[in-house]
């Protein structure tokens, strides 16, 4: 993208990468910067299978959507940190399943709401706010949010590879819980992020998205601490793995090769 065509530009900005540009690159769209993309460059140096990641996350939440709807009966989804558009998204997947699916996309980025709202434009069971994942209460009074989503019936909650974005301040597994506490008994948890069991990618990942990204951005974690972030919830099968092997759509789909780093997570139900 040429950001001089672009009039979204020049309400942000785009010198500085932003973690949702930079992962439409890697997932092949245009939607993108020269920041973004030599952000995108640096990381491959320091964890050279991001790109293949970033795809195998990416069909792991379309195959997670598509389980919920067609297998559990979800017909409501809020997505977290939801990112640009791209090809099957929630609302796609969901609704071939179940035209009335409802989904609600929530992200801080000004970029990926002007996107999101223009593709969503004339469907009419999706909407597109502008808030901080962190923001329990205010995304679930929104307008756009409150009277839409019929919160006494399950819904799917997504934080499908956001919740590293978020700093230790700012407590994703207290995020979590905010959320789980107010859905209806029958909904479901779907968490996964990034991490590594190499003290030495941790730190190296961590350090260079948050020089990249002006501090916005949490770091990589360890396998223990998305497990807590499940506690009390029961996961479905096959627990929590890394996630091109959760239920694998054939024994030949894509797998991540190396794993410098990974991400590992799951679908929990509630009680």
């Amino acid at each position: 993208m040429d950001h001089g065509e672009n009039p979204i530009a020049h309400a942000i900005d785009v010198s500085t990468p932003s973690v949702a540009r930079m992962y439409d690159w890697y997932l092949g769209g245009t939607d993108n910067f020269a920041s973004d993309r030599k952000a995108c460059q640096e990381l491959l140096e320091i964890a050279p299978s991001t790109g293949a990641l970033a795809r195998n996350n990416r069909l792991f939440l379309q195959r997670v959507v598509r389980v919920l709807a067609r297998d559990y009966g979800v017909r409501q989804f809020l997505d977290h940190g939801s990112g640009l558009p791209t090809q099957n998204n929630v609302h796609q997947v969901a609704q071939a399943v179940d035209r009335s699916s409802r989904v609600v996309y929530i992200d801080n980025d000004p970029i990926v709401l002007a996107h999101g709202r223009t593709l969503l434009d004339e469907n009419d069971e999706t909407a597109f706010i502008q808030a901080e994942m962190t923001d329990t209460d205010g995304i679930f009074s929104h307008p756009d949010v409150d009277g839409f989503i019929d919160f006494d019936q399950p819904v799917a909650a997504l934080f499908v590879s956001v919740l590293h974005c978020l700093p230790d301040s700012e407590q994703p597994g207290r995020v979590v819980r905010e959320v789980a506490d107010r859905l209806a008994p029958g909904s479901f948890m779907v968490i996964c992020q990034l991490v590594s069991d190499d003290a030495a990618t941790r730190h190296a990942a961590t350090d260079f998205m948050l020089r990249a990204t002006g501090d916005k951005w949490g770091r990589v974690r360890e396998k223990s601490e998305v497990r807590e972030y499940f506690e009390g919830m029961e996961l479905l099968r096959p627990h929590l793995v890394e996630v091109s092997t959760w239920r694998p759509d054939s024994e030949v789909a894509p797998r991540q090769r190396t794993f410098e780093w990974e991400e590992y997570g799951g679908v929990a139900r509630l009680s």
